[in-house]
């Protein structure tokens, strides 16, 4: 059975940095896709970053550059390090896994498992 657990999430000011955690068991890690997802009240689950079993990393623009998504295999873990934040940043975060990769991932297509969210939310 596979499991994803988000952690991390928080209050904090803009500018500020949080580390979100997705403690992944189950999942044949290192043969798929692994990627973050927000949503916002009242809006879409967007894709933010995903990284592939080959190491490739994806970010949409409104992160790039101030977010950095990692894993560690050995301990089947990935990670998102979020700096500079914003309010607009406010959102519950979901960790996610499956077979998409890249920006078909952060579509939403081919997920096949989902976290529960951490919330994280940003005030000005």
């Amino acid at each position: 059975q596979v499991q994803l657990v988000e952690s991390g999430g928080g209050s904090v000011q803009a500018g500020g940095s949080l580390r979100l955690v997705c403690a992944a068991s189950g999942y044949p890690y290192k043969n798929g896709s692994m990627g973050w997802f927000r949503q916002a009240p009242g809006q879409e689950r967007e894709g933010i970053a995903s990284i592939d079993s080959d190491g490739t990393i994806t970010y949409v623009d409104s992160v790039k550059g101030r977010f950095t998504i990692s894993q560690d295999n050995a301990k089947n873990t990935l990670y998102l390090r979020m700096n500079s934040l914003k309010p607009e940043d406010t959102a519950m975060y979901y960790c996610a896994a499956g077979n998409g990769r890249g920006w078909f991932f952060l579509a939403g297509i081919g997920i096949d498992y989902w976290g529960q969210g951490t919330q994280v939310t940003v005030s000005s």
